[in-house]
């Protein structure tokens, strides 16, 4: 039922001219590349709890700044790279959970794979899903053959999924603009 949706909003993308850049699927999920239409998830998802307890405030406070930040900050990214953030959509409903995206990072050699999800969507498997399968796309469809992964030494969800997507701590980093001391792990194409 809400599979029409989601082929109605892939092709919303097409037209907003992201038909270049790819979009991913698994048994519950649809990962495509986050858009200026995406702002009002995006707002929500970047003032929630964890994201600012975990990931720190990016000042974005309104529609506009999500819209600002998405044309801004990622578009350009994917423009350049290819591959950057993406929406997570559950296919059963059509609705936007989370994000999960491969970075450039400032501070950072290679690239960097991140994720966030709404808190009501947390625990049934979405991260380790949507991640696992950007992991993938990663090694396959990039040719990236080194990917990191940055988390708080506090954040133990975090580092436990990484841990289970077979990413191994390398050391403590930091990067510009952020006092944090970051925990790097990395993970290898096979």
């Amino acid at each position: 039922m809400f599979i029409n949706e989601i082929n109605w909003l892939l092709k919303a993308i097409n037209i907003q001219g992201m038909s270049n850049y790819k979009s991913f699927e698994t048994e519950r999920l649809v990962i495509r590349p986050m858009v200026v239409t995406d702002a009002t998830f995006f707002l929500k998802l970047v003032n929630s709890p964890k994201w600012i307890q975990y990931i720190g405030d990016r000042n974005v406070h309104s529609l506009k700044d999500a819209q600002d930040y998405i044309q801004i900050k990622m578009i350009p990214q994917l423009e350049r790279l290819g591959f950057g953030n993406n929406c997570v959509v559950r296919k059963q409903d059509g609705v936007i959970i989370g994000s999960c995206g491969l970075y450039d990072r400032d501070g950072l050699e290679g690239i960097d794979i991140g994720y966030a999800f709404l808190p009501e969507f947390e625990g049934a498997g979405y991260a380790f899903e949507s991640v696992s399968k950007l992991k993938e796309m990663a090694f396959d469809e990039f040719s990236i053959s080194v990917l990191n992964a940055i988390t708080l030494p506090e954040n133990e969800a975090s580092k436990k999924l990484l841990i289970k997507l077979g990413f191994e701590f390398q050391k403590m980093v930091q990067i510009p603009n952020d006092p944090e001391k970051l925990m790097l792990f990395s993970a290898t194409r096979n």
